[in-house]
């Protein structure tokens, strides 16, 4: 049997939205789903007397998504795992053997970042397999990859994936590369440098070298190269994934410290999820300090 699909569950209108879509998935894919909920008891005495009240209640919690399940998506084989500890331990945990983990995206009332900083941030950050996070609210457009590169390796690995799920669905693929120009007091500072036009050509060759190979591999695929040259890349990504099926990123990319495993772009994307993100995790890299 192929590895599950994983999906967080915690009551919330994301994680029902995480696990509707992952049922989409599953079915396409012929893959099992398995729905994970963490109690987190961390802070409890084995003799605390509303210790198994609550358990129950995650149980009950859990069940109550498998017969969701079952209603949405009654060819899929789903099972359910009660979990101990935080749901970023939990999550991490479940990832080691599934094919996806997938979670809910961030709940905009929460001032704090709540229930994102127990799901997403945490689920990215530890995975071991590609995590997609899932906005609350299904959009309005439903049609076309879009995958963000900076010439890292993260982003390769990221390229490789959106490739394979834009032609497995028919989709077109758009490959974002963004970065603000120079400020144009460092220009002034620099007379005839062409710092902004060499940067420019740079990231074009870039952006090329991105997609190399892919029309060999995927003849069928339509790709699209966007290069924006003054506006923040999670911003970019952001409005060029709006009316689209799936975004792809990297955990982190060429900017990144090697002490961080999700970068600045990947963590600002997904305080903003436009359309259901892919986080790949497809191998891990090693970075230069």
């Amino acid at each position: 049997m192929s590895k599950p699909i994983v999906v967080g569950i915690n009551g919330s209108t994301g994680s029902e939205a995480a696990l509707t879509w992952a049922l989409e998935r599953a079915a396409q894919q012929k893959s099992p789903v398995l729905c994970v909920h963490a109690v987190d008891d961390r802070w409890m005495s084995p003799d605390f007397q509303y210790h198994e009240l609550i358990r129950d209640s995650g149980m009950e919690l859990l069940e109550k998504s498998k017969a969701s399940a079952a209603n949405q998506a009654p060819d899929v084989d789903v099972d359910v795992q009660l979990r101990h500890g935080s749901p970023g331990s939990a999550l991490r945990e479940a990832s080691q053997d599934a094919s996806l983990l997938v979670v809910g995206g961030h709940d905009k009332h929460w001032l704090d970042g709540g229930p994102m900083t127990d799901r997403a941030l945490q689920a990215v950050s530890a995975s071991d397999c590609p995590v997609a996070v899932i906005p609350s609210a299904r959009g309005t457009g439903n049609r076309g990859v879009v995958v963000g590169v900076d010439g890292s390796e993260e982003s390769l690995q990221a390229v490789a994936f959106a490739a394979a799920e834009a032609d497995r669905g028919g989709d077109e693929l758009t490959v974002v590369l963004a970065f603000r120009s120079p400020a144009r007091w460092i220009e002034r500072q620099l007379p005839s440098s062409g710092l902004a036009e060499s940067i420019v050509e740079e990231d074009r060759i870039v952006l090329a070298e991105s997609v190399a190979g892919l029309r060999d591999k995927y003849p069928d695929l339509v790709v699209n190269q966007r290069l924006e040259t003054d506006t923040e890349p999670a911003k970019a990504l952001v409005e060029a994934a709006r009316e689209a099926r799936l975004l792809v990123i990297g955990s982190r990319g060429r900017g990144g410290f090697s002490r961080l495993v999700l970068g600045s772009t990947a963590h600002a994307v997904l305080l903003d999820v436009p359309c259901p993100t892919v986080v790949t995790r497809v191998h891990k890299v090693k970075h230069e300090d």
